[in-house]
């Protein structure tokens, strides 16, 4: 068992997978025990403690879970090894007999891993603490504070949709979040830190409000308004909760960046309709539209899964050609994977594990299509670039307010700081922009 105060000087190995939500909760878990002495462990250091947060979106998502646990495990054998996050919400049991595991917590204990720490019986392996998450009425605020430059925000936790094919609720919960001003406050906190931008980021980040009678417009609108230099961006956000007024409140904004994220997820109705998603492909293509009449150099980027049940080799092309029809900047392609407890599984039609890949490889390519046009249309025009402390060779990026990533000579004082650049030509990778005329 853990002595309280030995907790002084211990070391703390972190591990996170999966979103930003869970990296944002992940710098909040840190802070807590940094604040109760505890120091990240250094590369090679041996910890005291590890703490995996872990991912369950799919099945590739549990293996990548697995394989992190063993790994530590190996690297660091005399650790006591905490795992917690979605993974460990939806199979506690499976992870408590994975060798190594000392102590399992659900989403509710999450936030409590040093009162779990000090009660830890090390005769007992695995130990399981986590409650029905129908029970987690609480919202835990967190701010991911490892990026210089850039910072995440949880505004939002939890879904009520329980689309078909998605655990989420079973792993997070109902929707819920803070106040408007409590939300503000957090943002304010990371800006007197440092921050120059804040994604506002959450499980349905639209849905903003629900446990506390405001909205999520309510939340822009006064972030908005703050006296800062300061950049935000939506993370994502389901399109029909995508008002046309956030949208022309965005257009206008001086601190909301010209940048979208929007789940799309099929561009067939008849497979949105399998998904038990809340709006048509003629909503969706609306948005775009209104988006890019509002913006024309608007980035926006799109969920999509491929391989569903139910998604014949008919739907699939429908799909694709309404995608190609988009002006958009760049696909997000994930695989169907089987999830246990989801009401997709009782659709017959079931696509096949190289067809699934197949389907990915084509959106992939299609994706790095619209991702080269909308690159090139920026070459020659100027924007506002963010610099970031990444160095790779002899050159450091940053992004635009357009999420155009742009690339320049290395400078330190410019870590941090924006700059008005021209847009050059692709650098030799094809991966940004170069800084022109500097």
């Amino acid at each position: 068992m853990i002595d309280n105060t030995l907790f002084n000087n211990k070391k703390v190995a972190f591990h996170t997978l999966g979103c930003k939500l869970n990296f944002a909760e992940t710098s909040a878990i840190g802070k807590q025990l940094s604040d109760e002495g505890f120091v990240k462990a250094k590369a090679g250091e041996q910890a005291d403690v590890c703490i995996i947060n872990t991912c369950s979106v799919t099945d590739t998502a549990d293996h990548k879970c697995r394989q992190a646990i063993n790994r530590l495990n190996r690297q660091h054998p005399d650790a006591i090894m905490v795992v917690t996050g979605c993974y460990a919400q939806l199979k506690p049991d499976e992870i408590a007999a994975i060798q190594g595991v000392d102590l399992v917590l659900g989403a509710n204990e999450k936030f409590s891993i040093l009162e779990y720490l000090t009660k830890l019986d090390n005769e007992k392996n695995g130990e399981i603490h986590r409650i029905r998450i129908q029970d987690v009425k609480d919202f835990k605020p967190s701010c991911s504070r490892d990026d210089r430059t850039r910072y995440f925000l949880k505004v939002q936790d939890g879904c009520d949709y329980y689309c078909t094919y998605c655990t989420i609720p079973f792993a997070r919960g109902r929707s819920r979040n803070a106040t408007v001003k409590d939300t503000v406050a957090m943002a304010v906190q990371a800006i007197e830190e440092g921050a120059k931008e804040i994604v506002l980021t959450g499980i349905n980040t639209g849905d903003f409000g629900k446990s506390t009678g405001e909205t999520f417009f309510d939340l822009v609108k006064v972030l908005d308004a703050l006296p800062h230099e300061i950049r935000f961006r939506i993370s994502s956000i389901e399109p029909n909760l995508l008002t046309d007024e956030l949208i022309e409140f965005v257009s206008k904004s001086n601190h909301f960046m010209p940048h979208f994220h929007i789940p799309l997820q099929s561009g067939s109705n008849e497979v949105l309709q399998l998904m038990k998603r809340r709006y048509t492909t003629e909503l969706f293509s609306n948005k775009v539209s209104t988006i890019k009449n509002r913006m024309p150099d608007a980035f926006i980027g799109v969920d999509v899964i491929v391989g569903v049940k139910g998604e014949t080799d008919e739907l699939f092309e429908q799909a694709k050609a309404f995608i190609q029809s988009l002006d958009i900047s760049q696909l997000h392609v994930f695989s169907y994977s089987e999830r246990a407890g989801t009401k997709m599984l009782e659709i017959e039609h079931t696509v096949s594990i190289t067809e699934r890949k197949r389907r990915s490889d084509v959106l992939h390519v299609l994706s790095d299509e619209k991702t080269k046009q909308f690159y090139e249309k920026q070459i020659g025009k100027t924007g506002l670039v963010l610099w970031e402390s990444r160095q790779k060779d002899d050159n450091m990026v940053g992004f635009t307010n357009n999420y155009i990533r742009v690339e320049r000579p290395f400078e330190k004082s410019l870590v941090n700081t924006i700059q008005s650049v021209s847009f050059g030509e692709w650098n030799e990778e094809k991966s940004a922009l170069k800084a022109s005329n500097l």
